[in-house]
């Protein structure tokens, strides 16, 4: 399938960001041949057990290659966070048949979910002060709950240190969901960051990213 969703931000003057979306419905073959891989991450895909992670791999790089990058131009450091050569960033994500990644001059990451029963079982393990606004009766309360996840995932994307705990270090204010953005802050040893986070919901999914401020 082309490219699902293409987002363009500015939202410091002279810095610019883009998000692209790709729905996974190629063969494994299909995108195979349609991207280039260095040595490396060949060798990564074909040390993948599932098919759905090889397509989504894969798909990653057709985000690439839509933004004039190739695999070539990608690498990840030590801790496993990608990186492009040059000024630019970058976070990468994917969730059964979405990928989606961001690349920004500014310090960024992102997170895409699909919205399930599964996570209400699970909150107490990563939400904490986020209790004081949320209703476990409402019908919003998975939706909200996923994009409390995402934005976790995103902002511990951007930080990547061992430690970090989602539950205790990163608090996640009060939002509404027609709003689609809101903010959070991260304390963590004597480290106090925030956090603008924007989301947005796509066919049962929820698409969070996060800006360092």
């Amino acid at each position: 399938m082309p490219l699902f969703k293409t987002i363009n931000l500015s939202r410091i003057v002279g810095n610019t960001t883009q998000i692209l979306v790709w729905k996974v419905t190629e063969s494994y073959a299909e995108l195979l041949e349609q991207v280039i891989l260095n040595e490396t991450n060949r060798m990564r895909l074909d040390g993948m057990k599932s098919e759905m992670h090889q397509r989504a791999f894969l798909s990653v790089r057709k985000l690439l290659q839509e933004t004039g990058h190739t695999d070539l131009d990608l690498y990840y450091d030590e801790f496993g966070k990608p990186h492009l050569y040059g000024e630019k960033h970058i976070s990468i994500t994917h969730s059964h048949n979405f990928s989606a990644i961001i690349i920004s001059d500014e310090t960024v990451g992102i997170d895409i979910e699909l919205q399930r029963d599964k996570i209400t079982r699970i909150a107490d393990k990563f939400c904490n002060s986020e209790f004081k606004f949320l209703d476990m009766d409402s019908e919003e309360y998975i939706r909200k709950l996923t994009v409390i996840w995402g934005a976790k995932e995103a902002i511990f994307k951007i930080r990547n240190e061992k430690g970090i705990s989602f539950k205790n270090h990163i608090n996640v204010q009060s939002f509404e969901l027609n709003v689609k953005q809101n903010d959070a802050k991260l304390h963590f040893n004597n480290l106090i960051m925030d956090f603008n986070i924007h989301f947005e919901e796509i066919e049962g999914f929820t698409l969070v990213y996060a800006f360092q401020k």
